[in-house]
């Protein structure tokens, strides 16, 4: 039977730890005991793990033997800010598939009301990226940036750094990939698209631009579709 993973709140030589809620989750709903054994992510590999104390909001493990970790491309996602309800469910849907680096974006056409709450945020996008980690079985969390300005994403540096545009219609996503490069960054435009100035920006940044084909996805959608499409490829 395959072992959960759990990405440890703590970590000290042979020693780990949870706390706080998710430490309480895993003792009162899942009724963990002394003496039972996880997948524990350190940060630095994945190690099994064994209970040797409960306590309220707080589970130690005694680690073990190293458990090799299978490995992805390293795939950046520079979303422009949308409805967090949606960006959310983007948010753990490429972290299941394995996004490295989640850049959340303040564009042109970003709704000023989400600019504006985007930071707040952040800490809640971090959890749920943390959640579906483990429940992937991830040996890490992507990292979750600051919001930053369109101009700041636009230096963000990468092998291969791509902007997902509707303007453009002769080039598909996975024909810019086979230069199979180490490092993906994809930029994802707001609701309504990138302006002109934004698209010459990225432009004389160095970005190459693709289509995700003819239809018109919504912004969480491309998304996922493109994440997978670039994992699928360069695996």
């Amino acid at each position: 039977m395959t072992r959960r993973r759990w990405i440890a709140d703590e970590v000290s030589v042979n020693r780990a730890t949870l706390i706080g809620s998710r430490a309480d989750h895993l003792a009162r709903v899942l009724r963990a005991q002394v003496g039972q054994e996880f997948d524990i992510a350190t940060g630095a590999g994945v190690k099994r793990g064994r209970i040797t104390n409960i306590a309220q909001g707080r589970i130690e493990f005694e680690l073990g033997e190293e458990i090799q970790a299978t490995t992805t491309p390293n795939v950046t996602l520079a979303f422009s800010i949308f409805k967090f309800d949606r960006m959310e469910w983007a948010i753990e849907k490429c972290t299941e598939l394995g996004a490295a680096r989640i850049i959340p974006v303040i564009a042109r056409r970003t709704e000023a009301h989400l600019a504006a709450a985007a930071p707040k945020r952040v800490a809640r996008w971090q959890r749920i990226a943390r959640q579906a980690s483990e429940q992937s079985r991830r040996a890490s969390p992507p990292e979750i940036s600051q919001p930053m300005t369109l101009k700041e994403a636009a230096a963000v540096p990468g092998g291969l750094r791509v902007v997902l545009a509707e303007s453009e219609h002769a080039v598909m996503l996975k024909d810019v990939l086979q230069s199979r490069s180490p490092g993906v960054v994809l930029a994802f435009g707001p609701e309504g698209g990138w302006t002109a100035t934004e698209l010459d920006l990225f432009r004389g940044a160095g970005w190459v631009f693709a289509s995700l084909g003819t239809t018109v996805l919504r912004a969480e959608t491309a998304a996922i579709a493109a994440t997978a499409i670039v994992l699928s490829e360069l695996q």
